[in-house]
């Protein structure tokens, strides 16, 4: 149960594998595109950049996250993307399945998932354009009941969704572990995890490496990340830093990672994915294709983004 008297809250249930899994780098692989007219999914290729995510150290891979256009897949191709993870992660990583859009979808995507052996679920935000309260606490009640063996992590990008709102999702759900924030307030986020109940969730800083070092001084353990599909080494020596607590080391890191950071954040994430995808393609890893809404990116973009990468070498073996 969540403590009102602020006591540190003990892991029952089974569930204690899941939440280590969220104290690291929580990669979101890429779905790379095959470059033929149908726009399809380069499913060998796909296998071949999660493997190596795994291979590289990933604890936890995130199939059917925003940075794999999961809004964009077909959902054949998100049932897809989910066994092609699970087969290439096997049980040396923790794969967290994206699920969301309406209740039922959810529902069965994330039925799906527990079949194809997943150990966890990150729900996505509703993206009804009118959400309460008690809708949004019923939205991810339906889900998790649904799945109670799997672990459940709340994907928030609300401000309005507070604390308490959480910790009584925690107490109707004790699979409900985790908590993707993404509120660019560090604020707010403090203040959400207090009153969630001390010890009763994980919670991963969901901005990913630029946001990571405040979320970290203010308890989060673990930080999502797109970067990581790009050079995995760099989201992984930034998570030791933090977790060892060497933030002067850290912010070092941040310092180089800043620029690429920033061309992702810019207009609201417009270019989110596509830089990632054009930094990846500059390496040979894949193609840089993305699904509309996004976009390709335009030839002083893609110059940037080579200088970083030549930046990075100093460093990084890429």
């Amino acid at each position: 149960m969540r403590s009102d008297e602020g006591t540190a809250f003990t892991p029952t249930g089974g569930f204690e594998r899941h939440r280590a899994a969220l104290r690291g780098v929580v990669a979101i692989p890429v779905t790379p595109f095959d470059g033929n007219d149908d726009g399809g999914v380069d499913w060998g290729r796909h296998g071949a950049l999660v493997t190596r995510l795994v291979d590289a150290g990933v604890g936890a891979i995130t199939p059917n996250g925003n940075t794999g256009e999961f809004y964009t897949l077909e959902p054949a191709e998100a049932r897809r993307v989910t066994e092609n993870t699970l087969k290439a992660v096997g049980d040396r990583a923790a794969t967290i399945v994206g699920v969301g859009l309406d209740t039922a979808t959810a529902i069965a995507a994330a039925r799906h998932a527990r079949e194809a052996g997943a150990l966890m679920l990150m729900v996505h935000q509703p993206v009804h354009p009118y959400i309460s309260g008690e809708g949004w606490t019923e939205y991810h009640r339906r889900i998790a009941e649904a799945v109670p063996e799997l672990g459940i992590v709340l994907y928030v990008r609300d401000a309005r969704i507070s604390g308490a709102q959480i910790g009584r999702l925690g107490e109707l759900c004790p699979n409900v572990i985790g908590v993707k924030y993404s509120v660019p307030d560090p604020v707010r986020f403090a203040s959400v995890a207090m009153d969630a109940g001390p010890g009763r969730f994980e919670w991963v800083a969901g901005l990913a490496e630029l946001s990571a070092p405040g979320y970290f001084a203010l308890g989060a353990t673990g930080f999502t990340s797109g970067l990581v599909n790009v050079v995995p080494e760099i989201s992984l020596e930034l998570h030791r830093e933090l977790a060892g607590g060497d933030y002067a080391e850290a912010r070092k890191i941040w310092a180089l990672i800043r620029p690429f950071e920033e061309l992702r954040a810019a207009d609201s994430s417009a270019d989110n994915v596509s830089v990632v995808k054009e930094a990846m393609a500059q390496l040979g890893l894949c193609r840089a294709d993305v699904r509309p809404p996004s976009r390709a990116l335009p030839q002083s973009m893609r110059d940037r983004i080579a200088a970083i990468l030549v930046s990075w070498r100093e460093r990084w073996t890429m």
